[in-house]
């Protein structure tokens, strides 16, 4: 009877793995689409074995049935580790190469016309300038193209800031969302370690969701991670520690003034004295961008993918120089603007223009030194407005060239430039000069001095430490008094034959589009045109963004390769969890069968014991 009695209690052990079978199967089934879901299966292990006695080869023992060990959550940490690399850097080469393509399309159609055909008709222009200075019809052909120029430009500048802030926006909206990740996980975390601290339950679903927010994170920023034998996920971003077993670190957003662009940064590991000044705290920051390589391993995250094409400002031909005004290395320029797709694209827009409208200017009105003008002095002062005296520097000191500059229709000094900077009424500043000038012989020697004053045009030079001074997209415009009178235009010759057409300055002005004496950029080591500048630019930018693209599409590839191999794992197939749910199903018949055979059994011994 015991044995007997025993026999029902293995029958219930398998009704009741099967039954815990059959429930994990209905679980996977009805998740089967649940994003994150991993797949669960059941492991059994023997009940405890009870020796009942010793026969003559071996001991003897009794089996209590079947248990259900543990629910496996099937997945492969090398596998997710894997995915989690792949997918923050398919992430970061995909952010780049929609910043390109941005800056590919603002060049290749701005309202309907390319900003090549602005270039090629601005050319166009001084090419029929060329044949009759004098004639109104081709001034005012000049003006309107240069009109043209100048809108597309600052279009296509405009159209560049403008994706930057875009960029801007989309880096605030990823650092608020990782955040919330790591307060998310920080409270998954509680209760996973919660629920499982008894060692009965696992908390499956939370892990799974805690999982799927790993993945979310690891396309967002480089991070590691790493789960303690207690359940708890502990997680780094960039080295810096962001979730810890009971709390994050919370990514901080430094705004500048200014533009408005935010910088990543650790609160935790900064030093703020003054909230109102941050120019007297210490910020630590969250990404370095300054040294990003695939041999490093650091090309990896949306985020810092995003920081490198938005850079940290507007940019202009300024960018190629340092702060001291000189143009920057090689290298320098390597390891600074030219990892920001967006900067180095206004860099090198505003080169073209600041190239193209100083070269215009300087032909219309062009310049001396006062040391070339005035060949026999040795000293020139003037007085400034504050009766201060002012040795003029003579070697340096650029002034209008009145032998060789032509005038408008007005036959007025100085003769108008085309683009006119925001921050200067006149390209020049009159000054009564003092000269000292050697009297010498017919044989060179000298012997003597005189002084005598002359009026001069002092040129506004451009001060690179001062953006508002130099010529540049955003702070120009065409002359107005140009625009109002086509005839102002330079194109009489002022001194010799005054009067005249001065078809050299015609011819001047259609050579510029042929030379060869400016580069795209530091990096650039053959010089081109105006004429070959553009083709040379959306070559550059084309590169790039087949490089980025060619990349982001050969790591989404192997992303796809080793999720395919990932979800083998842990994705549930509905076919496979039907097989599985039929075979529960029948051991638990069978199971059902073997009890209803043992309670026949035991109800036809106790009914033959009561009638005996």
């Amino acid at each position: 009877m015991a044995n007997s009695f025993g026999s029902l209690y293995v029958g219930a052990s398998g009704l009741q793995s099967a039954s815990h079978g059959l429930n994990t199967t209905s679980n996977n089934l009805m998740n089967v689409n649940t994003e994150g879901y991993v797949r669960e299966q059941v492991v059994y292990e023997d009940r405890n074995y009870q020796k009942i006695g010793r026969a003559s080869v071996s001991d003897q023992y009794r089996g209590l049935g079947v248990d259900v060990g543990t629910i496996v959550h099937t997945r492969d940490v090398f596998l997710d580790k894997a995915y989690r690399q792949e997918n923050g850097r398919h992430s970061f080469y995909d952010a780049s190469s929609e910043a390109v393509q941005e800056v590919y399309t603002h060049l290749q159609e701005i309202d309907g016309v390319a900003f090549k055909d602005a270039i090629a008709n601005f050319e166009e222009a001084f090419e029929e300038f060329a044949k009759d200075p004098s004639d109104t019809v081709y001034q005012n052909l000049v003006l309107q193209r240069a009109s043209l120029f100048l809108d597309r430009a600052q279009k296509v500048q405009k159209g560049f800031e403008d994706y930057q802030t875009i960029i801007n926006s989309k880096i605030t909206e990823d650092l608020d969302r990782i955040n919330k990740i790591g307060k998310e996980m920080v409270e998954y975390n509680k209760k996973i370690q919660t629920i499982e601290a008894g060692k009965v339950e696992k908390a499956m679903e939370l892990r799974d969701k805690r999982d799927l927010l790993l993945d979310e994170l690891s396309g967002l920023v480089r991070m590691s991670y790493e789960e303690l034998p207690s359940g708890v996920v502990r997680v780094q971003i960039e080295g810096a520690e962001f979730v810890s077993e009971v709390k994050y670190n919370p990514i901080g957003n430094l705004k500048n003034q200014r533009t408005g662009y935010v910088t990543p940064y650790w609160p935790y590991l900064s030093e703020i004295v003054d909230k109102d000044d941050p120019s007297k705290n210490f910020y630590y920051p969250v990404f370095d961008t300054t040294n990003v390589s695939a041999e490093q391993n650091s090309d990896i995250g949306e985020v810092k993918a995003l920081l490198m094409a938005r850079g940290t400002g507007w940019s202009n031909f300024l960018g190629f120089y340092d702060e001291k005004g000189e143009p920057l290395a090689a290298d320098a320029y390597k390891k600074g603007i030219a990892n920001s797709i967006m900067m180095n694209s206004e860099a090198e827009l505003d080169t073209l223009v600041h190239k193209l409208v100083t070269t215009i200017n300087d032909i219309f009105s062009p310049l001396t030194t006062v040391k070339d003008a005035y060949s026999n002095a040795v000293n020139a002062i003037y007085k400034d407005a504050d009766g201060t005296t002012v040795t003029v520097d003579m070697d340096t000191t650029r002034i209008l060239d009145e032998v060789n500059c032509s005038v408008g229709s007005d036959d007025e000094l100085p003769p108008r430039e085309l683009f006119i900077r925001n921050s200067y009424e006149n390209r020049y500043v009159k000054r009564k000069v003092t000269l000292t000038i050697e009297d010498k012989d017919n044989q060179g020697n000298v012997t003597g001095s005189h002084v005598e004053e002359k009026d001069m045009w002092f040129y506004n030079e451009e001060d690179y430490t001062n953006p508002d001074t130099c010529y540049s997209v955003k702070t120009i415009h065409i002359n107005e008094d140009l625009e109002k009178q086509e005839s102002y235009i330079p194109h009489l010759k002022y001194l010799d034959h005054k009067g005249a057409v001065d078809m050299a300055l015609g011819s001047a002005l259609s050579k510029i589009w042929n030379a060869t004496d400016f580069n795209l950029n530091p990096g650039d080591t053959t010089p081109c045109g105006y004429t070959g500048f553009y083709v040379k630019w959306i070559g550059e930018i084309g590169n790039t963004g087949n490089i980025y693209k060619g990349t982001a599409k050969a790591l989404e590839g192997t992303k796809e390769e080793i999720e395919f191999s990932r979800q083998g794992v842990i994705g549930v197939s509905s076919d496979e969890e039907l097989t599985t749910m039929i075979k529960y199903q029948s051991a638990y018949n069978a199971a059902s069968r073997y009890i209803n055979v043992v309670d026949e059994m035991i109800e036809h011994i106790l009914n033959t014991l009561g009638n005996a």
